[in-house]
């Protein structure tokens, strides 16, 4: 994208995107953005995927400016626009990261893949009171988007976190 390197981690839910991504970024000093930050609600998955290309990697391959438009989970609707900070390496993890249409401005797509009974686990300790209402409706749009973008298979790097222990430094 531009004068930005972009490395793209995605996988289903709970299996370890956010914590790979924030220690992929601590020890390289990239810029990280979530894309859950900008889902709008709960079937937001492709729309999102769709904003991070026109609102951040169309901007930054034309070195342009680039925002995000938060979604606000508490009230249930759009906040603010914020600014991208222009970084040489930016990670964008989250559910959908990976879509066609991103990894042509990127440099590296990571997927991420743990067993289902340890990703729900995962999902409930961090997210559980607001998740597990929407579990099952998340996890459909899971499997509809990456079947149709075949993203596990397009990943340059497959990375099971199962065996993981990531309180291991």
């Amino acid at each position: 994208a531009g004068a930005t390197v972009i490395v793209l981690i995605d996988g289903p839910s709970g299996s370890g995107k956010s914590t790979f991504a924030r220690r992929v970024a601590a020890a390289t000093g990239a810029g990280l953005l979530q894309v859950e930050d900008m889902y709008p609600g709960w079937d937001g998955l492709d729309e999102a995927a769709r904003r991070v290309v026109e609102h951040v990697l169309t901007p930054l391959s034309r070195g342009e400016a680039a925002a995000i438009r938060r979604w606000d989970w508490e009230s249930s609707c759009e906040a603010d626009w914020e600014p991208v900070p222009v970084e040489p390496l930016i990670i964008i993890e989250g559910v959908g990261a990976g879509s066609i249409a991103a990894t042509e401005y990127a440099s590296l797509l990571i997927w991420l893949e743990a067993d289902a009974a340890e990703r729900y686990r995962r999902a409930m300790a961090r997210d559980g009171d607001v998740f597990v209402d929407h579990w099952s409706r998340w996890a459909a749009q899971e499997e509809v988007t990456f079947g149709r973008e075949e993203t596990r298979a397009r990943a340059d790097l497959v990375y099971r976190t199962d065996a993981v222990d990531w309180t291991v430094r």
